[in-house]
C-alpha cells in the first residue's frame, strides 16, 4: 500500500511542477485540459490548464491538477513530507523549495532529526522537509 499526495493548483500546475522535477528529478508528464477525449466540453480559456501531471522520481510519486473552478484558496491542513537519509541532500530541497516561498521553520537541527524545517513554496504548496538521523548500530 501506498499514499501519493495529490496537489491541487490554481492555474500553475505546469509552472510548479517544472519546479519540482528540477528539484527533485525524475520523469513528468503533464495533460492539459485540451487533451481531454472529444466527448468532453472544455471552455477555451481552461485549454491550458492541467488535468493531470505526475512526477515520479526515486520511487516516489507527486501528482497534481488544476482546479477550473473559481473557489480554488490556498491549501490549509497538510504538508508534503520530504524525508532524506542525507543532510546536504536536505539543505539543497528546503533551499529550492522556500526559494520565492515563505520559511515557517527554518530548517535546523531538532531533537528527532539533524535538519528538519518547514515551508510554504512560491506556488502555496506547504511542505516539511527532514533528513533522518543515521541508524544507530546495536
Amino acid at each position: 500500500m501506498a499514499f501519493h499526495p495529490y496537489l491541487n493548483f490554481g492555474g500553475n500546475c505546469r509552472e510548479a511542477f517544472t519546479r519540482y522535477q528540477e528539484i527533485f528529478g525524475g520523469e513528468l508528464v503533464v495533460l492539459a485540459m485540451s487533451e481531454m477525449p472529444s466527448e468532453f466540453s472544455v471552455p477555451a480559456e481552461q485549454a491550458d490548464l492541467v488535468m493531470h501531471a505526475a512526477l515520479t522520481f526515486e520511487g516516489h510519486l507527486l501528482m497534481a491538477s488544476d482546479d477550473p473552478s473559481e473557489s480554488f484558496g490556498p491549501v490549509q491542513g497538510m504538508y508534503v513530507n520530504y524525508t532524506v537519509d542525507d543532510v546536504a541532500e536536505a539543505e539543497r530541497v528546503f533551499e529550492a523549495l522556500a526559494d520565492g516561498g515563505e520559511v515557517t521553520m527554518a530548517l535546523a537541527q531538532t531533537f528527532w532529526a539533524p535538519k528538519f524545517g518547514m515551508c510554504v513554496d512560491r506556488f502555496g504548496t506547504p511542505w516539511m522537509v527532514n533528513a533522518e538521523a543515521p541508524a544507530q548500530a546495536s
